[in-house]
């Protein structure tokens, strides 16, 4: 299961509607913020595609100005894959056109 902890920036005005919406995701963890708009969290998805799915849906939040990945962890996906339980939809670096659709 691959995690991730990301630093998601928003207008610091707006922060306490941005932390309504991420606290609703049920896949984040909130882990702190501050005054300046930076929210630190957590990420825990099924598969790497979905971690991405879900960065993407936040970076459209109209508050959100980034979302920085600052540590990701896929080794249960690694090993799933290396065992052949687990054939990624895409090999890395070729994107299928239908990522951003979800």
């Amino acid at each position: 299961m691959p995690i991730g902890g990301f630093v998601i920036t928003a207008v610091p005005e707006d922060m306490n509607a941005v932390l309504e919406q991420l606290a609703s995701l049920d896949q984040l963890d909130i882990h702190g913020h501050d005054e300046k708009g930076n929210v630190v969290a957590v990420i825990e998805c099924d598969t790497s595609e979905e971690m991405e799915r879900l960065v993407k849906r936040i970076n459209r939040f109209d508050s959100v100005l980034s979302v920085g990945l600052t540590y990701f962890n896929a080794e249960d996906e690694v090993e799933r894959m290396a065992a052949g339980n687990y054939v990624p939809p895409r090999s890395f670096g070729n994107k299928p056109p239908d990522i951003d659709q979800k």
